[in-house]
């Protein structure tokens, strides 16, 4: 049986690679998205290689809301799976001081997956049947002083992702929030991560693959994340203004 292919949206990055390998392993053909996409080429061939999968590059600027309807027609064939993996954490102290800065941020993290996903869910409504994946991240679930900026366009893509999850329930469409937490790769290189809550990005994968093959709608790739921001939705106001978190 010819399985369907798996689009990845931000392909470059750590997650995404780890994801497109996740489902060519399981023999699904896979698009790789990124900007500059040609650079890809290492990776298309490992992937081809590795799985004995066919894999195809395709240009693609998650901030190009302009392109994004001729970037899904122009695909070879619809997904049946698309996943988000588009994002960028910026610094919070740079946020703050330069309009210009906190805008990217709020594109990379918001705006930007939102529109793409926003015009596949389309495709896939009229077809009847899909799967969008949505990489977010708990910093969505509350604001916090030390990254309120990233945690704010986190959480509107959160509530994104849950509001088109309802739209598209009965049109054959399901709709998964990923929530990793601290995750080890490029963009936190360099970072105090505790190890106990920092996932890899082969364990992100291995639970995006469980959540679309078990049609899960939130999930908190280590468990004890979501006990951790239970705690932290629920601190009282007055306490958490006089908290360093």
């Amino acid at each position: 049986m010819t399985k369907s292919p798996v689009l990845i949206l931000g392909a470059r990055s750590d997650i995404g690679l780890a994801v497109a390998h996740a489902y060519a392993a399981q023999g699904h053909p896979v698009q790789l998205a990124a900007r500059n996409a040609g650079s890809l080429e290492p990776q298309k061939t490992d992937l081809e290689l590795r799985h004995s999968v066919p894999v195809t590059l395709h240009e693609f600027d998650a901030l190009s809301l302009e392109d994004h309807e001729r970037f899904a027609d122009a695909l070879p064939e619809l997904p049946g799976i698309a996943v988000s993996a588009i994002g960028f954490m910026g610094e919070q102290g740079e946020s703050e001081n330069c309009p210009a800065a906190a805008a990217q941020v709020l594109r990379s993290n918001f705006e930007g997956p939102a529109s793409i996903l926003a015009v596949l869910a389309s495709r896939f409504e009229q077809r009847g049947s899909g799967t969008l994946v949505g990489i977010s991240s708990v910093a969505g679930d509350r604001g916090r002083a030390t990254n309120y900026v990233y945690g704010s366009a986190k959480a509107g893509f959160t509530a994104f992702l849950s509001g088109l999850r309802n739209r598209l329930a009965r049109k054959g469409v399901h709709v998964v929030t990923v929530l990793p937490g601290f995750v080890a790769t490029q963009m936190t290189e360099g970072m105090d991560l505790p190890e106990k809550l920092t996932a890899q990005p082969e364990e992100v994968a291995r639970a995006i693959t469980d959540a679309t093959a078990k049609q899960k709608s939130v999930v908190y790739v280590r468990p004890v994340w979501r006990l951790i921001m239970l705690i932290i939705r629920n601190i009282p106001e007055g306490v958490f203004k006089k908290m360093s978190i």
